[in-house]
């Protein structure tokens, strides 16, 4: 069975463009001693790239998945790309109150990719 890569690429650059606009608005929080001008310009060249990521994915993505199912996508990979940039990258430990918000986050993607009820 051959991949079919309509519905995976935009999978995959979702994922990538999260990796990137994580960093973008929580990676300086471990810079602690640089201007705020300084941490919003590096920010916005790190989102920048996300754009390049994102909106490819989301044009391409249309193909298979109708706008809601995108957008769902993106928040399920969001919340997983956070989660472990959180541990691995901030040293924060996530706590059951986390699973547990984050699993009605993906309860609330299952109702999205359900279809009508």
């Amino acid at each position: 069975m051959t991949p079919n890569w309509t519905a995976i690429a935009p999978v995959l650059l979702l994922v990538a463009s999260n990796v990137f606009m994580t960093f973008a608005w929580y990676g300086h929080l471990k810079v602690e001693h640089r201007p705020l001008w300084i941490i919003v310009m590096v920010s916005w060249g790190i989102a920048f790239f996300e754009y390049w990521l994102a909106v490819p994915a989301n044009r391409i993505g249309r193909a298979v998945y109708n706008p809601a199912e995108l957008k769902t996508i993106q928040e399920v990979i969001s919340i997983a790309v956070f989660g472990v940039f959180s541990v691995l990258y901030l040293g924060e430990k996530l706590t059951l109150n986390h699973a547990v918000g984050f699993g009605f986050i993906v309860l609330g993607a299952w109702f999205v990719f359900r279809g009508p009820l």
